[in-house]
C-alpha cells in the first residue's frame, strides 16, 4: 500500500528518558510490548522501534523469539563499539547485528544515555538486510 507523499507519519517520535537500572529497562520493555500489541496489526511485518541517537543516526531494533536484530544505519555506525562493549557481540560484516535475546537489557542500558527519541516502525526490512549481509 503506497501512501500519498503528504500523508502524516503513522507513529510520531517520543522523547526518550534515560533508563538507569535493569528494572527501568524491564518496565520500558513491558510498556513497549503493550504499545506494539495495541497499535500494530498482527499482519504487519518489519515491526520494531527506531532509536534516534542524540549525536546523530538511527538504530532500528526488532526482537524475535530468540534474537535481537539491530539495523545500524551508516550515520550511526559510531555506536558499534558501545554495542560490542554492552553485549559482548562480534561486529557484523554489514549493518545488521544479530544478538542473543538475553542481551536486550544490557543493550538498552548501554544505549540509553545516547538516545534522543524513539519511534515505533512497521515495514522495516530487518530480515532482508541480514540475509543480504550474509548473516
Amino acid at each position: 500500500m503506497n501512501l500519498p507523499p503528504d500523508t502524516p507519519p503513522r507513529f510520531r517520535p517520543r522523547p526518550w528518558t534515560a533508563l538507569e537500572t535493569p528494572q527501568d529497562v524491564e518496565l520500558w520493555i513491558d510498556e513497549h510490548n503493550r504499545a506494539l500489541q495495541e497499535l500494530v496489526k498482527p499482519t504487519e511485518t518489519g515491526v520494531g522501534i527506531c532509536f534516534t541517537l542524540a549525536e546523530g543516526g538511527n538504530v532500528y531494533m526488532a526482537t524475535t523469539d530468540d534474537a535481537v536484530l539491530l539495523d545500524v544505519e551508516p550515520d550511526a555506525d559510531w555506536i558499534g563499539p558501545l554495542i560490542q562493549a554492552a553485549t559482548g557481540a562480534e561486529a557484523p560484516r554489514g549493518q545488521v547485528w544479530i544478538l542473543s535475546d538475553d542481551k536486550l537489557v544490557e543493550l538498552i542500558l548501554g544505549l540509553s544515555s545516547l538516545v534522543a527519541s524513539t519511534t515505533l516502525v512497521t515495514g522495516h526490512p530487518f530480515g532482508a538486510r541480514a540475509r543480504r549481509a550474509g548473516q
